[in-house]
């Protein structure tokens, strides 16, 4: 399944270095554009594919920035999940006829609703 992408991809790549083979000079010095103090000089093919691979890298650090909040939320879920199951397991166990399986799951006193007064 992944040649079906990964072979046509790979032919538009090479097509497209060798076809831009030459040399392209780019100048990172907006004040002087004649004699820029910073310039430099590859194949416009290497340019290209530089420019999309720091395109990806910064898309994915900004979608794994971006999705911190549902990390940190599935983190916490999974820690309360394992803490009502732990829980859960306690209260299946057979506690030794001490307590009816009623009691043991009795809500505290301020939860417990009273009969209306007339």
């Amino acid at each position: 399944m992944a040649a079906v992408v990964l072979v046509p991809l790979a032919v538009v790549i090479i097509a497209f270095a060798v076809a831009n083979r030459h040399d392209v000079t780019v100048s990172l010095d907006p004040f002087s554009a004649e004699r820029p103090a910073a310039a430099l000089t590859v194949p416009l093919f290497a340019l290209v594919i530089g420019v999309l691979i720091v395109g990806v890298v910064i898309g994915g650090v900004a979608a794994w920035l971006s999705h911190g909040r549902w990390r940190r939320a599935a983190r916490r879920f999974e820690r309360e999940v394992a803490e009502l199951r732990s829980e859960l397991a306690s209260l299946r166990r057979p506690s030794g006829g001490e307590a009816t399986a009623a009691e043991a799951v009795k809500p505290p006193e301020r939860l417990q609703l009273r009969p209306p007064t007339a």
